[in-house]
């Protein structure tokens, strides 16, 4: 039982490190520093939208409009944070 709460730690970090890729691709989009007219780089943030958008659409709806600026990947890394603690500090140490 524990190897498995392993893999969903060690998947919920890799998940947070996608959604950490999505923003910072995001951004580089936006400025114009990366083309997504670039095949490659379509590939990359076409794969990113399709990881990160089914749990960061339904975060979108509930907060309120900020203008420009979009913190739903940080409540879902925050979220991804407080899973982890709990399965470390509570549910780890009672699995035999």
């Amino acid at each position: 039982m524990r190897a498995i709460l392993d893999i969903v730690i060690i998947v919920l970090d890799l998940y947070v490190w996608l959604l950490i890729a999505a923003a910072i691709l995001s951004w580089l989009v936006a400025f114009n520093v990366v083309n997504t007219r670039n095949q490659f780089v379509s590939a990359v943030a076409e794969f990113l939208y399709r990881i990160t958008e089914p749990v960061l659409a339904p975060i979108r709806k509930i907060m309120p409009n900020l203008g420009g600026l979009d913190i739903s990947p940080i409540i879902v890394i925050l979220l991804i944070m407080f899973i982890e603690r709990v399965i470390m500090y509570y549910v780890y140490p009672n699995v035999i």
